[in-house]
């Protein structure tokens, strides 16, 4: 039987659970309802000042730091995602 932990596709989804609850968090949206279409000019929340909400949020939960082109590209979940690849998390 496989273990669990190992599996990159658990940690992958597992990832992006973490992701969908800071979003969810931050702008106050049910995670369910958060899904690759959520954006920054779609979504009524998510003004600049949430925006610095959910870097700092990610941030955290990721333990990263991601750099200005990073914050300022974060217009949408799905891209979220995108960019946290970047920083090596399985999404």
């Amino acid at each position: 039987m496989p273990v669990l932990d190992n599996n990159p596709a658990m940690t992958s989804i597992e990832n992006e659970m973490k992701l969908r609850e800071a979003f969810s968090q931050v702008l106050s949206i049910p995670p369910e309802s958060i899904t690759d279409e959520v954006a920054y000019e779609k979504t009524e929340a998510w003004d600049s000042v949430a925006h610095m909400a959910l870097v700092a949020a990610i941030d955290i939960a990721f333990n990263i730091m991601m750099d200005t082109d990073d914050v300022l590209d974060m217009s949408s979940f799905g891209k979220a995602k995108e960019i946290l690849q970047k920083y090596g998390v399985a999404v």
